[in-house]
């Protein structure tokens, strides 16, 4: 997606951030997340210039995708291939009675907004507004696949006696 950039108050809207801000943001490399668009599971905003930015409602979906591969010891196929087997069209309402109506899945082994480019038919929304991509940290595949978020333990209270 591209946002037109506005110059009197020098930043895109949405409160857009710069990936470098969110890769320090993670710890991980900015090529990392360039990785993960190019690998069709990441959609970064794009200023007219091509820098790419992020939102805060990104963050939660990068940080799933980090857990994924560290924790899960997933790779960026098999993350794909889950995302292939959202129902997109049930979460859109589309119409369609399953994915193989659907002319935007040219290819099973991605998720639909990857395949968008092969699309015959342009969708209104784009894809990173779109619920399919939003609902993707929510998935309840991936959190079966991850061990759960441990919290601390409470402080025990030492008395001195």
């Amino acid at each position: 997606m591209r946002l037109r950039m506005d110059r009197r108050q020098g930043h895109l809207p949405n409160d857009s951030i710069k990936i470098g801000a969110v890769a320090h943001h993670f710890g991980v490399s900015v090529d990392l997340l360039r990785l993960y668009e190019r690998e069709g599971l990441l959609l970064p905003i794009k200023s007219p210039r091509g820098t790419r930015y992020f939102t805060e409602h990104d963050y939660a979906w990068i940080a799933m995708l980090l857990r994924l591969v560290r924790e899960a010891g997933m790779n960026l196929a098999g993350i794909r291939h889950l995302l292939a087997a959202l129902p997109c069209w049930r979460i859109r309402n589309c119409g369609f009675e399953s994915k193989k109506g659907c002319p935007v899945i040219s290819d099973e082994s991605r998720p639909c907004w990857s395949n968008r480019a092969t699309c015959p038919v342009v969708c209104a929304q784009d894809c990173y507004f779109c619920p399919v991509y939003r609902s993707a940290p929510e998935c309840e595949n991936f959190k079966a696949l991850l061990p759960p978020v441990s919290r601390p333990a409470p402080a025990l209270e030492v008395v001195a006696h």
